[in-house]
């Protein structure tokens, strides 16, 4: 609980207080605990304030490395996080950050500033329309034109944010609206008619379902990000385990239920395993909770689950039916679908041959690579799962990285996992694994990223020493944009055009130019001596794993083909 400020004083004194005084009052009464921001000449008045707060605030290098810190903060609380950046440049700079967040669910709340409302519209210095530009990629937005309405306001937009299915909101603050004065606004209740999320399924849908899980013979579970934001991840453990019913994964949904489990079949999709994606295909009936269908986990639509009755729960409706024909669809909180779901009296399913073919694929035909020559990225990623005992959170940017990290690294616990997912962000990985950082200040924190994403944000090694952060920054250094390379090397002729980085930085002197320790690794021996002293200590570090550079993704699902159609499957 933040104490006692000046701005809840001025409150109680009814004295005239200003629009960013009361912007900062509101945020100490949603209980905002770190802001990541960036001053430019439109928020100064609000900077100026700041300066008095009790909330900590956070400088990144970047606006953008600012926002995808706010995304791994509130995927890990689960709370809006919270941006400041000026307008123009400043606003523009966070528009990818906001897409991703807004792609994958993530609760935000963004302020920009603005010019004077005299001269919107007018082409003024660093005047850009934020709430033009980002209609499309925010779950709403505001431009505050009375100061009276800011802590309304703020109250609506962490409700909006964070409520049904969750997503970014924008707030533009004009200059003038920040200095302006008036005396404390009274306090308003929410009031949203046509905002109602709906929480509580149908009762008939929820039995419907039960009677169909009842005569399956193949049902399969699929769990995706939906879980982690409803917290249901105990509710989907139990439900699982009283029907018997096998769990398979969407890459964001990694965590939603123990990896190590017996009923756990995977992660499915481009490069899910075999086991999962053959239980979809082969399933006569798939619950999918809190999972939107998207292509890199479908394949190709016309052979995506094809024997299966579907049922499909989720708070948005508008994402059942979107992608896959749904004949049992339930609007509803996650959690709250899955303790009706428990509650219900029904006949088990009579399944144990389909349990007995999963477990013979999981045996048959795990994930695999050639461990007899030079240092392989899966290697890494198995020493990572063992020297961290499986308890870190995993942060990653996005390739080949991201793939090996989601198949090699088993998760057992749910919000340990931060990865870009629908927008796939190159630069995303490093600045979110800082958010992950604040949002955990006693995890170990793992910054999985490759050599191109890594030099997309490096800026940000700033905060990280700044704040003493015991990020431990995991290069898998290929030379390459891994991904590109390996699509052009499958699909394009090996022609790898402008996908390979002969010329790079030293990582270990750059990380030393921040007074970060800096290790270079070429071999198992030297990783295993290094891993050892680098978890020794909560002290931020960076390791530059010299990886095989020919190294690709595999299983695969090439672009047009069904999800049982995978490439690269163990022999």
């Amino acid at each position: 609980m933040l104490q006692e400020t000046a701005f809840t004083k001025m409150k109680a004194d009814n004295k005239p207080i200003s629009g960013s005084e009361l912007l900062l009052q509101a945020l100490e009464k949603e209980q905002v605990e770190v802001i990541f921001g960036y001053p430019g000449g439109a928020v100064l008045p609000l900077y100026d304030k700041i300066y008095d707060s009790k909330i900590l605030h956070v400088l990144p290098r970047h606006e953008q490395g600012g926002i995808h810190a706010a995304e791994g903060y509130a995927r890990i609380t689960g709370k809006p996080g919270v941006v400041i950046v000026t307008s123009g440049p400043g606003a523009t700079n966070i528009v990818t950050g906001l897409t991703d967040a807004m792609m994958d669910s993530l609760p935000l709340v963004v302020f920009t500033g603005q010019v004077a409302t005299g001269v919107i519209g007018s082409d003024a210095f660093q005047e850009a329309d934020i709430l033009g530009i980002t209609t499309p990629i925010t779950k709403y937005n505001y431009q505050v034109r009375n100061i009276e309405d800011i802590p309304y306001i703020v109250k609506e937009a962490f409700y909006i944010a964070s409520s049904g299915r969750p997503g970014p909101v924008l707030i533009d603050i004009p200059k003038d609206i920040a200095t302006a004065i008036s005396e404390p606004p009274e306090e308003k209740e929410i009031n949203i008619p046509g905002y109602q999320p709906t929480l509580q399924p149908n009762y008939l849908q929820i039995r419907k379902l039960t009677e169909a899980v009842s005569s399956a013979k193949k049902p399969v579970i699929l769990a995706g990000a939906g879980v982690l934001h409803a917290k249901a991840a105990a509710e989907l453990k139990q439900y699982a385990e009283q029907q018997q019913i096998p769990v398979v994964h969407t890459l964001l949904g990694l965590g939603g239920f123990p990896a190590e489990h017996d009923l756990s079949l995977g992660m499915a999709g481009m490069h899910g395993c075999y086991t999962a994606n053959m239980a979809l295909y082969e399933a006569d009936l798939l619950i999918n909770i809190g999972a939107r269908f998207d292509d890199r986990l479908t394949g190709n639509l016309e052979s995506f689950a094809p024997n299966a009755t579907v049922a499909h729960v989720d708070i948005d409706p508008a994402e059942i039916g979107k992608n896959v024909p749904t004949e049992i669809p339930i609007v509803a909180d996650a959690k709250e679908a899955l303790k009706q779901l428990v509650a219900q009296e029904g006949k088990l399913p009579e399944h144990k041959e389909w349990l007995t073919q999963l477990q013979n694929w999981k045996k048959e035909y795990p994930y695999f690579y050639d461990n007899t020559s030079s240092l392989k990225p899966q290697k890494v990623l198995e020493m990572l799962f063992e020297k961290t005992k499986g308890e870190a959170i995993v942060v990653t940017d996005v390739g080949q990285h991201q793939m090996w990290a989601a198949q090699y690294y088993k998760f057992s616990k749910a919000n340990r996992w931060v990865t870009s997912g629908g927008l796939g962000t190159m630069g995303f990985g490093l600045p979110a694994s800082i958010g992950a950082s604040f949002a955990d200040r006693d995890a170990c924190v793992l910054a999985i990223l490759g050599d191109g994403g890594f030099q997309m944000s490096t800026q940000e090694l700033a905060v990280i020493k700044e704040f003493n952060l015991p990020i431990k920054i995991i290069i898998l250094n290929n030379m390459a944009l891994g991904m590109v390379r390996q699509w052009q090397e499958l699909f394009y002729e090996g022609r790898f055009s402008h996908s390979k980085n002969p010329v790079q930085p030293s990582f270990v002197k750059l990380a030393e130019a921040y007074d970060i320790k800096g290790y270079e690794i070429n071999s198992v021996e030297e990783a295993e001596t290094i891993l050892n002293e680098v978890f020794s200590n909560n002290e931020p570090a960076l390791l530059d794993f010299r990886v095989d550079p020919n190294e690709n993704v595999y299983p695969m699902v090439p672009a047009g083909k069904g999800s049982h159609e995978m490439v690269g499957v163990k022999p």
